[in-house]
């Protein structure tokens, strides 16, 4: 099985178990999530990758920070937390989209900053809404982000900050980028 399959059934598995510490429902948490159950079914068994904005969504509904499920430990810095370079939690998306956190270790932290490394792609992101504001200011590269149905170009040093309730991706172009993504949810 690939690296991406077993980060992605980890994360499930870490979400079933906390929802049955909590003796909720699938139907429960996928509607206080805003999700259909079946939709939340394939998450939570692990057939399907589960969007950032979920996992935030779901921590929420059972009581635990993100970092619980992306990483099968609390938070525990109160004051600050460092992330030194190329040591934050990485998990593979899907191929081709990787984040690293670099607030994970941060309890009750309002906002969640990454770094999303990109191979190139010539196909169209799969569209994500999550709940919130983000930010992205690219590193590296150049970055098209879609949102709705517009498409806009970013280069290095070009930054976007906007509402992601509206459908949005983001795909690397002419070759890899990077690009620092905040948000606050």
């Amino acid at each position: 099985m690939s690296e991406i399959n077993n980060e992605i059934l980890e994360i499930a598995s870490r979400i079933k178990e906390l929802r049955e510490i909590c003796d909720m429902t699938e139907e429960e948490v996928a509607e206080r999530v805003g999700i259909s159950v079946e939709t939340y079914r394939d998450y939570e068994n692990g057939k399907d990758d589960i969007p950032i904005g979920v996992i935030y969504g779901v921590a929420r509904v059972l009581g635990v920070d993100s970092t619980a499920l992306l990483t099968g430990s609390e938070a525990r810095m109160i004051d600050y937390t460092v992330v030194r370079k190329n040591k934050g939690v990485s998990i593979e998306r899907y191929p081709g989209y990787r984040f690293s956190s670099l607030a994970i270790n941060y309890i009750n932290r309002l906002m969640s900053p990454m770094i999303v490394t990109l191979k190139k792609d010539d196909e169209e992101p799969e569209l994500v809404t999550h709940g919130g504001q983000e930010f992205n200011y690219v590193l590296t590269g150049k970055v098209a982000v879609t949102i709705g149905r517009k498409k806009i170009i970013l280069e290095e040093g070009d930054s976007i900050y906007f509402n992601p309730t509206i459908p949005h991706g983001q795909r690397a172009v002419d070759g890899d980028a990077t690009f620092l993504t905040v948000i606050n949810e």
